[in-house]
């Protein structure tokens, strides 16, 4: 396989994730969006980072694409003392997870598969993340955004939680939710150069 620009027809991310999309064309990717519905559940006894290599994997796998196509999927989660974050089911759920949160250091965890016919690779990014203390005035604000709804772990680190995230080591776009610098590799070794 040559390194090519691939066109927008070729690549294809598995994702509805609008942060993602934007990661990407902020890269100057060209690509088309082909989300993939798959139960995000963890599983019993399955780690965190079991769970989102498992999930980008068969993301990628059911994505529609061509032999040729290249095709991008992910898979993110926040943990905290082993246990998984993902998007919160309502706002109760989403309150408890940022108080779970608030003062404390957590882990953003993204699966990251690239697949080209029948060549898949795929890594797991980690990123550390400190966050201040909220008091119940802080998290009313923040549910009142709308915001945590769609997030792993409740927050968008690059939206109105950004002034809750005093510290990071690792990614900071892994905490958006697709770390680039990953991602540029993966595509590099299935000759997506752009």
């Amino acid at each position: 396989m040559g390194s090519e620009v691939y066109p927008a027809d070729r690549m294809i991310l598995a994702s509805a994730s609008p942060r993602r999309a934007d990661l990407l064309s902020a890269a100057g990717y060209a690509f088309v969006v082909r989300p993939v519905d798959v139960d995000e559940s963890v599983l019993p006894g399955e780690t965190p980072l079991e769970a989102v290599r498992r999930l980008s994997i068969l993301k990628a796998e059911l994505a529609e694409a061509g032999p040729e196509d290249v095709v991008l999927a992910a898979d993110t989660l926040v943990t905290v003392d082993g246990v998984a974050l993902g998007k919160p089911v309502d706002e109760a759920d989403a309150r408890a997870m940022l108080r779970r949160l608030s003062g404390r250091v957590h882990d953003v965890l993204t699966g990251v598969t690239c697949r080209r016919g029948a060549a898949t690779r795929t890594e797991v990014v980690d990123t550390r993340v400190w966050m201040t203390e909220l008091d119940a005035g802080d998290i009313d604000r923040y549910l009142a955004t709308g915001e945590p709804m769609d997030k792993a772990g409740a927050y968008g680190i690059q939206g109105f939680a950004s002034r809750f995230v005093w510290r990071i080591e690792g990614s900071y776009s892994n905490v958006v939710g697709l770390p680039m610098a990953t991602v540029s590799a993966l595509l590099r070794t299935h000759g997506v150069i752009c």
